[in-house]
């Protein structure tokens, strides 16, 4: 196996363990204040409505590095029932892909006061998404993408999910595409089952008057392949005279490795991540800036991942819960 090909296996390898394409792809973008892309039972679960846009752009001066826009707003709707929408687009070389994601939400306060958090709440997703297969640019014969024509295919799938907050704490659960959906657009090759399942917890320390440290995990389970990643996020909070200003680091670390060679031997490699995480709130509008270098002896590229995140909270109560929980005040 030459150095080339080296390159081209472990790359589509990387691109299948964290940016296949079954929606929207799970990336670090939750960590802008953004939980609502990635649980459907966060809709609605927080004091304020949150209209969020993301852009997304990997390796800067590749030609058709993939990218990624969202667009999602969630809020309450009566006393215990949240709503919310998103709309994406995801493009990777010549595969790409748009869709939507309605989502309802519902939520059970056990608190005694409304100012106490103690909130289960459980939310559904129904999406509809086309995936297109741009071959007009092949240039060799392939039987299963014999090229020439650009193919689409569009599928529906739902997400179900439950999260609890209780004061300082928070915990999420989401099993994503929990139907059997086959899309023809790949041929045979392709499998029918998208599930992915999302675990995720963290616990905020500190006053509000000083530091706000708040760590938490995520565990990505794919079904199909059994491939299994985890992130380690640390983000600090400091509330200052114009809002709040906000940064933290995550890694992501595959639990899977895939084997290479180096010309001499095989080597082992995982894949892994640092995203640093910048942010800031002020009144109700949001900022956030986030950077993903992938580690390691083979990738396609030594840029960056970038990503920028532009929020707006709406139609917020007037009192927030009395606790150091963010994502929901």
């Amino acid at each position: 196996m030459n150095f080339k090909k080296i390159y081209l296996f472990f790359g589509l390898l990387l691109t299948q363990l964290s940016f296949s394409q079954e929606g929207i792809a799970v990336y670090s973008d939750y960590l802008s204040d953004n939980y609502y892309l990635i649980h459907p039972s966060m809709a609605g679960a927080a004091n304020c409505a949150k209209l969020r846009l993301t852009a997304r752009q990997q390796w800067f001066g590749q030609d058709d590095a993939p990218q990624l826009q969202t667009l999602s707003f969630n809020g309450r709707l009566g006393e215990r029932s949240g709503v919310g929408i998103i709309a994406f687009n995801d493009k990777n070389g010549y595969h790409s892909q748009t869709g939507a994601k309605v989502t309802y939400a519902h939520h059970i306060m056990f608190s005694r006061s409304d100012y106490d958090l103690n909130q289960l709440s459980f939310g559904m997703s129904a999406g509809l998404v086309q995936s297109r297969l741009d071959e007009t640019e092949f240039l060799e014969f392939d039987p299963v993408a014999p090229g020439g024509i650009q193919q689409k295919d569009s599928y529906f799938n739902i997400d179900i999910g439950a999260s609890y907050h209780f004061l300082d704490f928070y915990a999420h659960f989401t099993a994503k595409n929990i139907l059997a959906t086959r899309r023809d657009i790949y041929s045979d090759i392709e499998s029918d089952n998208l599930k992915k399942y999302l675990v995720s917890a963290g616990y905020v320390f500190g006053f509000q008057e000083s530091l706000q440290w708040e760590p938490s995990l995520m565990f990505q389970y794919t079904d199909q392949t059994r491939e299994k990643t985890i992130d380690i996020n640390l983000k600090v909070y400091k509330e200052m005279d114009f809002g709040r200003l906000w940064g933290g680091l995550s890694y992501r670390r595959a639990l899977d490795g895939a084997q290479y060679s180096d010309g001499s031997s095989a080597q082992n490699q995982n894949l892994q991540y640092f995203t640093p995480i910048i942010g800031v709130n002020y009144k109700n509008f949001m900022f956030a800036y986030t950077y993903s270098y992938l580690t390691g002896d083979v990738r396609f590229d030594n840029s960056g991942f970038h990503q920028i995140t532009l929020g707006l909270n709406l139609f917020c109560k007037r009192e927030k819960y009395d606790c150091n929980c963010p994502a929901v005040n």
